[in-house]
This record gives C-alpha cells, sequence and structure tokens, in this order.
C-alpha cells in the first residue's frame, strides 16, 4: 500500500514547481506582452510592464509581415521545415529498419549513425558551405533542407530503431511466408505499427528546422529568409525593433507551442513507446 506524502511534503513541492514554472515561462510571457508595446513604452522610465487595454492592437505583427520580410520568413521557414522532415523521417525509416533488423557492423555502426547528431554544426558549417557553393545551391531552400537534414536523419534513425525493435519480428516473418517482399513486409507490416513513432521524429524534426539559425544565416542571402534570420536583421548597428522582434519571436514559437499543446499525447506516446523494451 502506497504511503501518501505528508501535506507539508507536498505544499513545499508545489511551492518549487511552481517558482521554477514561473522561472522559465517569465521571459515567454515578457516577449509577449512586449510584442503589444510602442517603442516608447519599451523604454519608457518606470518601465510599462503591461500595455494598456486600449493600445493592445496587432500593429507589431501587421508591420512584421508586411514590412520586414516576415511573411516571406514564415512561408521560406515552413516550406524547408516540412521538407526537411518528411526527408529525415522518410529516410530515418528505412535506415532504422535495416539496423534493427540486419546485423552488420555491430552496436559500433549504430553509434557511429546517432554520434553525427552529438557533432557541433559549427564544426561542419565552413565544408558544407564550400560544398554547396561550388554545387550552385547557396541562397535557395535546398541548401537548408540538405544541411538540416544531415542532423536531422540520425536522430530519425535513433528514435525509430528503438520501435522497430520492439516489435515481434514474428510478424514480418509471417508476412514473407505469405509471399510478401522485405519491402513490402516494412510498408505494410512495420510502418503501421510505428507510425507514434513516425509522427513523434516528424514533429521533433519540424520543430529543430523551425528553430535553426547558424545555417540559415551563413548559406542565405536575399532571395530565401528563414524567420530566424528575418529576426536577427531587425537589429541594426543604430536601431532595434524590440517590438518587432518581440512580435516576430512570438510567431516563431508559435509550432513549438502547438506541437505542446495539441499532440503532447503522440509525442509522450512515441517517446515512452521506443524507450520501453519488451
Amino acid at each position: 500500500m502506497l504511503r501518501r506524502k505528508p501535506l507539508h511534503l507536498s505544499l513545499i513541492m508545489a511551492a518549487i514547481l511552481l517558482a521554477a514554472l514561473s522561472f522559465f515561462l517569465f521571459p515567454v510571457v515578457w516577449m509577449f506582452l512586449t510584442s503589444f508595446k510602442t517603442q516608447e513604452q519599451i523604454f519608457s522610465v518606470p518601465p510599462v510592464l503591461i500595455p494598456p487595454a486600449e493600445q493592445w492592437n496587432l500593429d507589431n505583427y501587421i508591420a512584421i509581415l508586411t514590412q520586414n520580410n516576415g511573411w516571406q520568413g514564415v512561408r521560406d521557414t515552413a516550406f524547408i521545415s516540412l521538407i526537411t522532415a518528411l526527408i529525415s523521417v522518410s529516410i530515418g525509416a528505412l535506415a532504422a529498419y535495416s539496423l534493427a533488423r540486419f546485423r552488420f557492423g555491430g552496436d559500433e555502426f549504430s553509434f557511429w549513425i546517432i554520434s553525427t547528431r552529438m557533432f557541433p554544426p559549427v564544426a561542419s558549417a565552413v565544408p558544407l558551405f564550400l560544398l554547396f557553393r561550388q554545387l550552385g545551391i547557396l541562397d535557395t531552400h535546398w541548401v537548408l533542407i540538405i544541411a538540416n537534414s544531415v542532423f536531422n536523419v540520425p536522430f530519425a534513425v535513433w528514435l525509430l530503431k528503438g520501435f522497430i525493435e520492439d516489435l515481434p519480428v514474428e510478424l514480418e516473418e509471417a508476412a514473407l511466408i505469405e509471399g510478401a517482399s522485405i519491402f513490402g513486409a516494412f510498408r505494410r507490416i512495420t510502418l503501421p505499427l510505428i507510425a507514434p513513432g513516425l509522427v513523434t521524429a516528424f514533429l521533433f524534426t519540424f520543430v529543430f528546422t523551425w528553430n535553426e539559425f547558424m545555417f540559415a544565416l551563413l548559406m542565405t542571402r536575399r532571395a530565401v529568409r528563414p524567420m530566424t534570420v528575418v529576426i536577427s536583421s531587425l537589429a541594426g548597428g543604430h536601431t532595434i525593433l524590440w517590438a518587432q522582434i518581440a512580435a516576430a519571436g512570438v510567431i516563431t514559437i508559435l509550432p513549438g507551442v502547438l506541437v505542446v499543446v495539441f499532440l503532447h499525447r503522440y509525442l509522450v506516446r512515441g517517446l515512452t513507446m521506443g524507450a520501453l523494451k519488451s
């Protein structure tokens, strides 16, 4: 029989959790409130914590989307993130199936694949930049799709490999006995059963790509302007548009917030399924 915690311990734990939550949410709340302030209110003394109700409008959001390449940033970032997530999950699922079902190279090979995810992206920035310049694809959507896929595919492989290893191999063997090919068994048996893992890998790689900044800054100029680059361009040498930066920040974090709020069940189910071994 489980013993109940004393009331004072529960209250202390609740207070600690509330303090931690307030600490981590404060920058987000402050950014949200700042997105509705005017430039004068941001620098006023004493500071304006909450703008007056009559001044709550979407002027900063409209300005960032219509005057400072904000709409192009949202469009480019959404396209790059979507294609990168699709490529990463597609390649990751095939590679994970191969590693889980066909033994070659031992565990060292699997570790080598995931270790590339731990490789600092900044160390590969210059070689990738020189390679893409030779290929003539700088300042295109594909340069960021390829660069982000290089680092997201290992994550998808690592995540999906655990899902596939948890599945009974007898299910695929039964399909092979019935005349299915290896790819047919993978497509008809394995993929439907690891659907939570596919969704989880897709969402994580989408959010990773959406928030990526370094490759976007180094490898794009004018034709492609991801949202993270748009935000950095608002801080000039003489003027920093703090209100518009805050509005752009709110727009940028929306995908991650929506994923957590509406799809957290899929994320938890996907991560726990891959973590539990039968």
